[in-house]
């Protein structure tokens, strides 16, 4: 890992942008190649209802930045609500995942150190249109150092039933 030897800007709707795993699109803005692999930067339109199962990034950080919505998060065995302006630190080994509260899409910044979970969303990407083979999405997880570890809030969440819309990730 070397970092990157160049400044560079990315604008407002650059990046490359593919069908991401929680019902929306991922736009991957910066990926290992642009920063020595020191991190990479997605941001995440979320599906109302919709997030990640639980799962551990056993070495990568994880940090969220809230841009539009509210979500429901779940980091260990604390379970909090954030909306647009939060931001959230997220330690590698650390369990994990979120859900969006909101009645619309949610938009968040997702940044990854060091950089690599990008290939993650571009291997779920390449999957086929439809219901998600939960096999299938463990191996990317696997192969992308992710463990899952638990079902999705929308399955899991202890807070509110009204938010329980149902999720089209596996369960565990």
């Amino acid at each position: 890992m070397s970092a990157p030897t160049k400044a560079f800007v990315i604008l407002a709707g650059e990046g490359v942008t593919v069908r991401g795993p929680a019902g929306g699109p991922t736009t991957i803005k910066v990926r290992a190649e642009d920063t020595g692999g020191t991190f990479a930067i997605l941001e995440n339109l979320i599906v109302p209802g919709e997030g990640p199962p639980l799962h551990v990034h056993g070495g990568e950080d994880e940090m969220w930045y809230i841009l539009e919505g509210h979500f429901r998060l779940r980091v260990d065995e604390r379970i909090l609500d954030a909306q647009a302006g939060s931001f959230v630190f997220v330690p590698r080994g650390t369990a994990h995942c979120l859900q969006n509260v909101s009645d619309a899409p949610a938009r968040l910044m997702v940044m990854f150190s060091p950089a690599g979970m990008e290939r993650f969303f571009e291997e779920h990407a390449a999957l086929p249109a439809g219901p998600v083979d939960p096999a299938a999405y463990l191996e990317i997880a696997r192969r992308n150092g992710m463990q899952v570890i638990g079902p999705p809030l929308a399955q899991s969440d202890p807070l509110s039933e009204s938010d329980q819309r149902g999720s089209a990730l596996p369960a565990v």
